[in-house]
């Protein structure tokens, strides 16, 4: 199992890299680290909608803990859900 910590910032500043972060950990089961989250915006939120896809496909889990209150503050007003972003597909 691989372990990812989110930015502070998961936005247009940051979005590239993260999803470059992201993509190295393909081919097995995932756990991001949002605990330091401070601000969620779009571009994030569609990149790990992306991932959370990519892992259920692939029949691996992803995972998002822990999780900082303005990113569990972000979801709500972006009208997500965290089952929406995290696939437990693996045993």
């Amino acid at each position: 199992m691989s372990a990812l910590s989110l930015p502070a910032k998961l936005d247009l500043s940051t979005v590239e890299a993260f999803c470059d972060a992201i993509r190295a950990r393909k081919g097995g089961d995932l756990v991001l680290d949002a605990g330091d989250v401070t601000l969620l915006g779009g571009l994030g939120l569609q990149v790990l909608a992306a991932a959370a896809a990519d892992w259920r496909q692939a029949g691996h889990s992803l995972s998002i803990t822990p999780r900082s209150e303005s990113f569990d503050n972000a979801l709500t007003h972006l009208g997500v859900t965290l089952n929406d972003l995290q696939s437990t597909e693996a045993a």
